[in-house]
């Protein structure tokens, strides 16, 4: 629909004052004109772009804060899920070196378990070796082996064989008491302590008379009493007051002090004797 235009023209007479009836030069006159429309007028192109280009830069702005605000929160969650996998990681890593851990302590302590079987093994095989007929059926009744053989006593891994207290062919002089011992892959006792001292006192008692005892590993060499085993003696547990006419050979009297109960006898006495031997079978 098409807008009406009117043309109005006003004249303005210049400051000059004429008499009412001169008339009007045209150079006294200024002349303005102007269009009016009636209605509205379409707005110019000029005036419909300039908002939108004010906006545009706005527009873009928001945009890209848009997509690096999305950016973020991908990044942030792919972090995230970083992370967490991170730490699911690490925890498995760890449940996994604390079953290695367990696992290695299993298989050193099964280590250490078939090191001493074999230490004991051999241990065996040695002791075995010593005898020239092994004892089977002393060491092993009913085919199960024990620490010592039948008759003897276990104490602190040693074992001890105390002679009967019949009279006559058990009773022998020193180097035939420590022949009978060897024969049995033993040796005359060697007393280490006080406590294996006490350990002897308490199996042994009196027999015969006051000058019989048990013979022990200890013999007088070149002034120095040197046990079986080529230690000299430390202990020195002899009777104040010996008996007898005295020799080169210890004898342990039953019944005395612990510390005063060896005597000094020649070797073609005889008495009962006491052997030692090692362990067949060792607990530990």
């Amino acid at each position: 629909m098409e807008e009406e235009i009117t043309y109005s023209t006003v004249v303005f007479q210049n400051g000059k004052t004429r008499p009412r009836d001169q008339p009007v030069n045209k150079e006294d006159m200024t002349v303005y004109s102007e269009v009016k429309t009636k209605g509205k007028v379409p707005a110019s192109a000029d005036t419909k772009e300039e908002p939108a280009a004010r906006s545009w830069p706005l527009l873009a702005g928001l945009g890209i804060l848009s997509v690096l605000l999305v950016a973020s929160i991908v990044v942030l969650a792919y972090i995230m899920v970083r992370m967490r996998e991170q730490r699911s990681n690490l925890t498995d890593l760890r449940a996994e070196n604390e079953e290695m851990e367990k696992r290695n302590g299993i298989l050193m302590n099964e280590t250490e378990q078939l090191s001493g079987e074999r230490a004991r093994l051999n241990w065996t095989l040695g002791v075995i070796l010593t005898f020239n007929n092994f004892p089977v059926k002393a060491f092993c009744p009913e085919k199960k082996c024990q620490p010592c053989q039948k008759g003897w006593i276990l104490y602190r891994q040693k074992c001890y064989l105390f002679t009967p207290r019949l009279p006559g062919s058990d009773w022998r002089t020193w180097e035939g008491s420590r022949e009978f011992c060897r024969d049995t892959a033993a040796d005359l006792v060697v007393v280490d302590d006080l406590q294996e001292m006490e350990f002897i006192s308490n199996h042994t008692k009196f027999y015969y008379d006051k000058f019989h005892g048990f013979w022990i590993g200890l013999q007088e060499i070149n002034k120095n009493w040197v046990w079986t085993d080529g230690r000299n003696d430390t202990l020195g547990y002899w009777l104040r007051k010996p008996l007898g006419e005295g020799g080169s050979f210890a004898l342990m009297i039953p019944g005395k002090n612990l510390t005063e109960s060896w005597n000094k006898a020649g070797n073609e006495f005889k008495n009962r004797f006491i052997c030692e031997a090692e362990v067949l079978v060792r607990s530990s």
